[in-house]
Order: structure tokens, then C-alpha cells, then sequence
């Protein structure tokens, strides 16, 4: 009897471990939506009027831009989706394609983490040297390193080959939640969904006032949820 315990203990203690991975995973998602509505709140308010990543609207303001014959705001908004773009490359580079046998977190997506990390320190240096003279360059410069950390950040989510999950565009996320809110769908699987986009605006309140009454410590709203994702992750097995 005692040999044959093991058999049939092992595997509800897999499920149990995989659960917790999955739900750790999707905490650090969290953490990284709020490091992205941080971001788009910065960037908005302080760096031309652009969103570092919400590529839908920033190519609504190039439309706007073009209708309007605004060349500063085409100038930004233009060059946040091509930083965007170069991120997102970038990002697919290291991170690789999802594959049937891929763990709760791969390895790799812990590694384009650590290059948008990368990234976000040149800004912070970048930042905190022009903080007392701005220039329109220099913000220019600032918005396209965040758009090519957050362009890295969505490819390395797509790694985890999950429908639907992302820390970057979230109008699915909504249109899925209130489609689930309409059809009565439990909580549970609802909660998630809620979450995500709770992050994402509480974020932006977040970077808004730090923008505008301290903006000093403005990197640190990227950097440190950052760090604090890939220190976790780091140590995830499974």
C-alpha cells in the first residue's frame, strides 16, 4: 500500500504547484501593467503628448496630427509606434516563440526583462541629467526609450502563449471583462481581468502625480516594479 501512495499524492501536488506558479505569474503581469500605466502617464504629461504604449492611440493622434497639420505632434506620436516597433522586435529576438513544453515562466522572458531594464536606466540617466534644462530633443529621446522598453515588454508577455494576456494593450482585456460581467461568468475567472486593468490605471494616477509634483522620482516608478519582477521570477521553477 505505502509504495503505491507516492503515485497517486505526486501528482495532486504538481497541480497544486503548478496553481501557484500560475497565479504568481500572473501577480507579476500586474506589476508589470502598472510600470506600463506609469509610463503612459509620463510620457503624456512630460514628454510630448505621446503614450509610450498604446500604439492605437498614438496612431490616432498621427491621424489627428495629419488632419490638423501638427508636425510636432505627427513627429511624436510617429516616432513612439517606430520605437514601439523596434522594442517589440527587439524583444521577439531574445525572447523566443511559446512552445508546447515552455515552464509556467520561461527563462527567456526573464532575460528581455532584464533588456528593457536596460533600457529604462539609460532613461533614467537620461532623465535625471536634463531634469532642470528641458529640451524638446531630449524628450523626444526619453519617450522613444520607453516605447522600446515597453515594445520589449509586450513581446516578452507574448512569450507565455496565453490568449489574451498582456501588460501592454488592454482594450481586449476590457471588451472580455464586461463580455463576462454580460454573461454572468463567476467572479474567479473574472477577477483576473479586473485586476490587470485596475493596475493599469492605478499606475497611471500613480505616474501622474509623481509627473507633475515630483518628477524626480519618476524613473523609479519603472525601474523599480522592474527589478522587482525580474528578482521574483528569477527564482520561479516550474
Amino acid at each position: 500500500m505505502s509504495s503505491t501512495a507516492p503515485r497517486v499524492i505526486r501528482p495532486h501536488i504538481a497541480v497544486e504547484q503548478d496553481q501557484r506558479l500560475l497565479r504568481r505569474r500572473h501577480a507579476l503581469v500586474v506589476v508589470l501593467t502598472f510600470l506600463t500605466g506609469s509610463a503612459d502617464a509620463l510620457c503624456f504629461l512630460s514628454l510630448g503628448g505621446a503614450f509610450a504604449s498604446v500604439m492605437t492611440g498614438n496612431m490616432v493622434l498621427l491621424g489627428l496630427s495629419a488632419g490638423r497639420g501638427a508636425g510636432e505632434l505627427a513627429l511624436t506620436s510617429g516616432c513612439a509606434i517606430i520605437s514601439f516597433i523596434l522594442g517589440v522586435l527587439a524583444g521577439a529576438r531574445v525572447v523566443g516563440s511559446a512552445r508546447p513544453d515552455d515552464p509556467v515562466w520561461p527563462r527567456r522572458v526573464t532575460w528581455a526583462l532584464v533588456l528593457e531594464l536596460a533600457v529604462f536606466v539609460v532613461f533614467l540617466v537620461v532623465w535625471e541629467v536634463t531634469l532642470r534644462t528641458p529640451d524638446t530633443h531630449v524628450h523626444l529621446a526619453l519617450l522613444m526609450l520607453s516605447a522600446v522598453a515597453l515594445g520589449v515588454q509586450s513581446s516578452a508577455i507574448q512569450r507565455f502563449g496565453v490568449p489574451g494576456l498582456s501588460s501592454t494593450y488592454l482594450t481586449g482585456t476590457l471588451t472580455s471583462l464586461i463580455a463576462g460581467v454580460a454573461a454572468r461568468s463567476p467572479w474567479v475567472d473574472l477577477r483576473p481581468k479586473a485586476q490587470v486593468l485596475l493596475a493599469l490605471m492605478v499606475g497611471a494616477a500613480v505616474g501622474a502625480l509623481v509627473a507633475l509634483h515630483l518628477p524626480v522620482v519618476a524613473p523609479a516608478l519603472l525601474i523599480v516594479p522592474l527589478v522587482l519582477v525580474i528578482a521574483v521570477s528569477a527564482r520561479m521553477r516550474g
